[in-house]
């Protein structure tokens, strides 16, 4: 019988997170992201952790530097867990797209499909605990519910992703108090409860007889890019940046 995620040590998952990073860093899926991109952020943090947050995509910053929430969103995340007594370095933190968007765009539905397998494999591969969904585009890729982040923040739930069942706690992306300071308040009520979820420990597994093989990272039929694509000019940067791709194996 083969042996699944769960029945790996840390090391062994360390090492077939970085397999999976490898994979990602190549993608072609998109071809408007694979053209305008500068890295893929395929995420950092600690690979053990109990606890992965699940952003909605990478911004300039994050597609110079390689790294999820570099800028003011991830100051305050920052702020937000040494208010409740963790460190960012006991997390991990990952994006629903690890390609930026053209000009901070939202990201395409077929975009967050064809992405959708490197996270499940991350959240196998990392087993967390509690996954918190920031904001609504991890939370309703996660929940397969277009229910929306105002209406479900700050309630948790049980839910099953790929051969993993987390307790799956949606709240506020964080950017959502830069713009609107009011909202900074129930950041901080949500993450109040974190040290809660968190001491209830892992929720009862499903059985091996339960699960399915760990979706494959196979190429879809290639998708046809815009006739006139935006940031069509930044294509001409470099699709990867070398230096960057090899420091992201010791992000996690």
């Amino acid at each position: 019988m083969p042996t699944t995620d769960s029945e790996l040590s840390p090391s062994a998952r360390r090492d077939a997170l970085k397999e999976v990073f490898v994979q990602a860093k190549g993608c072609m899926r998109c071809p408007e992201l694979a053209a305008t991109r500068k890295t893929v952020v395929f995420g950092a943090g600690n690979a053990d952790a109990d606890l992965m947050f699940v952003g909605e995509a990478p911004g300039a910053s994050e597609d110079e530097q390689g790294v999820p929430f570099v800028g003011r969103a991830g100051k305050l995340l920052e702020t937000l867990l040494e208010e409740v007594g963790l460190q960012r370095s006991e997390v991990f933190i990952a994006n629903t797209l690890k390609c930026r968007p053209p000009g901070n765009r939202d990201p395409l539905p077929i975009e967050i499909e064809n992405c959708r397998d490197y996270l499940l494999r991350q959240v196998e591969l990392i087993e967390p605990t509690v996954i918190c969904t920031l904001g609504n585009f991890s939370t309703k890729l996660l929940r397969g519910d277009p229910t929306g982040i105002t209406r479900l923040h700050g309630q948790p739930e049980l839910l099953t992703l790929g051969n993993r069942r987390v307790r799956l706690y949606p709240i506020f992306h964080p950017a959502a108090a830069l713009y609107t300071p009011r909202m900074l308040a129930t950041l901080r009520e949500d993450f109040a409860r974190l040290p809660e979820l968190l001491a209830l420990g892992a929720p009862e597994q499903p059985h091996r007889r339960e699960l399915e093989q760990p979706p494959a990272i196979e190429e879809p039929p290639e998708i046809e890019p815009a006739a006139d694509p935006p940031n069509a000019g930044e294509a001409a940067a470099p699709a990867q940046a070398q230096g960057a791709q090899a420091d992201q194996l010791d992000l996690f």
